[in-house]
């Protein structure tokens, strides 16, 4: 398991004491703004302490320590943010979304799928898509997914009558 989650993008600076925009990539913009710490990408990971975390609409505005103004904050304009997996405390049968990836799925009857090979952001909710003999899309909603035991490394699903 990687311990490191991509969760959101700088998308520009905001103000000029060295503030960012980024768009959380998290399950909400109230994820990204609880977090004590970010990393940014680069040739390595850099770690930053987020000073301060606000939610504007639909994005988070960031000031992150050491980044004091607009020409520092410029710089990391367009870079991806990640999160330390273990900045973030998951409730029983809650799972970070990139370790189901990989896992073999299959339908309730026990019959093996395929492996979920990526999951795909649509607005209504997430897509899982299984590849096995044939590509099979199945929404990410309790109708349809049943389980995802990561510990267990299983998916089982509802398959949607006719596909």
């Amino acid at each position: 398991m990687k311990q490191h989650l991509e969760c959101g993008e700088i998308v520009n600076t905001h103000g000029l004491s060295g503030e960012l925009k980024a768009v959380p990539w998290c399950d909400s913009p109230e994820t990204l703004a609880a977090l004590p710490r970010v990393f940014v990408s680069g040739k390595e990971l850099t770690e930053y302490e987020v000073e301060r975390a606000y939610i504007s609409g639909r994005n988070v505005l960031l000031k992150l320590g050491g980044v004091s103004d607009v020409q520092a904050a410029m710089a990391l304009k367009g870079r991806t943010l990640f999160l330390d997996r273990s900045d973030i405390t998951l409730e029983d049968g809650e799972y970070f979304l990139q370790d189901a990836i990989g896992l073999p799925v299959f339908d309730e009857s026990g019959a093996l799928l395929g492996t979920l090979t990526e999951i795909l952001e649509r607005p209504a909710s997430e897509v899982f898509v299984i590849n096995g003999e044939r590509e099979i899309l199945v929404p990410n909603v309790p109708a349809f997914v049943l389980s995802v035991d990561i510990n267990a490394a299983k998916v089982v699903v509802r398959l949607i009558e006719g596909l």
